[in-house]
């Protein structure tokens, strides 16, 4: 019974992808995979000397990698939410990116599925 049950919600809702942040441009992705190499290269030491200089490669990359991505987005979502207040729109200016689900989800012939079979 479980078994069927996993398997039909697997089919029908299918399993979420992953996305990065809407913030976080293509070059700040391969910034990022460059500071886990760093830090790769941190555990992988052999002697104190190496330790300490990867360490100051590994935290100069982790400085840089979102500060001016992050800057940009807010820096665009700033007029939004000062017309939204201008306006006295409570709903737009407090709006989140997560909700709650309003609706069930539905099987394959369109019913909504409220109940285990």
């Amino acid at each position: 019974m479980i078994k069927a049950l996993t398997l039909t919600c697997q089919e029908v809702l299918r399993y979420k992808k992953h996305h990065h942040e809407e913030w976080v441009s293509i070059e700040t992705l391969g910034t990022i995979r460059e500071r886990e190499s760093n830090k790769i290269a941190v555990n992988n030491r052999r002697t104190r000397a190496e330790e300490v200089r990867a360490q100051a490669e590994y935290t100069e990359a982790n400085k840089k990698i979102t500060r001016a991505d992050k800057q940009k987005y807010v820096g665009k979502l700033a007029p939004t939410a000062e017309k939204a207040a201008r306006e006295r729109n409570i709903r737009q200016l407090y709006e989140r990116k997560y909700s709650k689900p309003e609706r069930p989800g539905k099987d394959k012939e369109g019913k909504s599925i409220t109940e285990i079979r």
